[in-house]
C-alpha cells in the first residue's frame, strides 16, 4: 500500500469534496475491526476465511478482519478473554466448554462430517484401536483428545493404560512417526493426502467409522453468547462473507488453493492444491447449505461422552449451536 502526502489542493476540489456527501447523501462507513483466531497452523480447513479476506467479502460487509494463529492455550481462550470475536474450534471443545459453564457457541460447521481419524505407518501393524496397546501416541496435549482415545479403546476392549501418550505439539505426522511416535490423530484431507503424495503407505482408521456418534462437527466456527446478544448483525455479516468464501472454495478449489498459498507461502503447494480438491467435496457434503448443523449430531456425541463417563456438568445441546445467522 502506498501513502501519498498532500502538498496542495485547489479551491475547486475542496468545494467538490464539500458538496458531494450532501448531494449523494452517503459517506464511507467505518469498518468494524474483527479478530478471528484459528485452531491450528494455517491449512485448507481455513481456506474460506482467507478467500473472504482476499476477495473483499468481509469489507463489503463492513468488517475489517484479521486472522491470527492461536496461542498454546488455544483460540477459545482468546475468545473468552475478549481478545478475539470469532474462533475456529471443534465440537468436542464446545461441548466441554458449555458443560463447564463457559458461553462458547458454534455458529457454523466448516465441514459436514468428521474427516479425521487415527493413522500409523503400515509397518506398525495397527489395524484397529485394540492394536494401540503397547504403542506410543503423539498428540497435541488436549484432555479432550485423551478422553476420546480412552473411550475408543474401551469400545474395542483395549486398555488405554498400555498406551504411552506423548505431547508432540505442532510436529507433523511424518516427522513424528519417524521417531518415537507410532500413531497420531490426523485429518484425512491434510496428512492423508500428504501420505499419498509422498508415497508413504499408512493405515488410516476413520473415527466416524469407529463409532457413529463420533461423526461430529470438526472444525466449527464459534463466538460467545454475549457477543451474539450484543452484536447479532456483526455475526450475521461475518457469516455472510465467510459462507461466500467457502462456497467459492467449493466451486473453484484450484483458485482457492492459490489464495491460501498467497497467505501461507511456506506450505507445500502440491499438498494445498490436492487437499483443496478433496475438501471441495466435503465442506457441505449432504447439506442444504454450507455451515448448517443438526441437533441430533450434538445430542448424539454428548450422549456418547456421558455413556463413557467423560462429560461432567450440565450440557444442553440446543444451546451449544445455532444456524440462525447462516445465509
Amino acid at each position: 500500500m502506498r501513502t501519498f502526502r498532500v502538498v496542495s489542493v485547489c479551491a475547486g476540489l475542496i468545494l467538490i469534496a464539500g458538496i458531494l456527501p450532501a448531494a449523494g447523501g452517503r459517506e464511507t462507513p467505518s469498518l468494524t475491526p474483527i479478530t478471528v483466531v484459528l485452531d491450528w497452523t494455517v491449512n485448507t480447513n481455513h481456506t474460506g476465511l482467507y478467500v473472504a479476506l482476499e476477495k473483499g467479502y468481509y469489507r463489503e460487509e463492513g468488517l475489517d478482519v484479521s486472522i491470527i494463529t492461536p496461542p498454546e492455550t488455544g483460540g477459545v481462550s482468546l475468545l473468552l478473554a475478549g481478545k478475539a470475536r470469532f474462533a475456529v474450534s471443534y465440537q468436542e471443545e464446545v461441548t466441554y466448554a458449555r458443560a463447564a459453564g463457559r458461553p462458547v457457541k458454534a455458529i457454523a460447521t466448516v465441514i459436514q462430517h468428521n474427516t479425521s481419524g487415527f493413522a500409523a505407518r503400515v509397518e506398525e501393524g495397527i489395524r484397529t484401536p485394540k492394536d494401540f496397546e503397547g504403542k506410543t501416541y503423539g498428540g497435541w496435549g488436549s484432555p479432550i483428545e485423551e478422553a476420546v482415545l480412552k473411550a475408543v479403546m474401551a469400545a474395542y476392549g483395549a486398555d488405554y493404560s498400555k498406551v504411552r501418550n506423548v505431547t508432540v505439539g505442532a510436529v507433523d505426522f511424518f516427522a513424528a512417526t519417524e521417531g518415537e511416535v507410532d500413531f497420531m490423530w490426523i485429518f484425512e484431507g491434510w496428512d492423508g493426502v500428504a501420505a499419498r503424495l509422498k508415497g508413504i503407505p499408512i493405515t488410516y482408521i476413520p473415527i466416524a467409522e469407529i463409532e457413529p456418534a463420533l461423526d461430529y462437527y470438526t472444525p466449527v466456527l464459534v463466538t460467545t453468547d454475549g457477543y451474539i446478544e450484543a452484536h447479532p448483525e456483526v455475526v450475521r455479516a461475518f457469516l455472510r462473507a465467510t459462507s461466500r468464501g467457502y462456497r467459492f472454495a467449493i466451486e473453484h478449489p484450484d483458485e482457492a488453493a492459490e489464495v491460501l498459498l498467497s497467505y501461507a507461502p511456506e506450505l507445500d503447494p502440491d499438498l494445498v492444491r490436492e487437499s483443496q480438491r478433496y475438501l471441495a467435496g466435503q465442506y457441505a457434503r449432504g447439506a442444504a447449505r454450507w455451515g448448517e448443523m443438526k441437533l441430533e449430531v450434538w445430542r448424539r456425541f454428548a450422549d456418547w461422552l456421558t455413556r463413557y463417563g467423560l462429560l461432567e456438568g450440565i450440557f444442553v445441546p440446543e444451546e451449544a449451536f445455532t444456524n440462525e445467522f447462516l445465509p
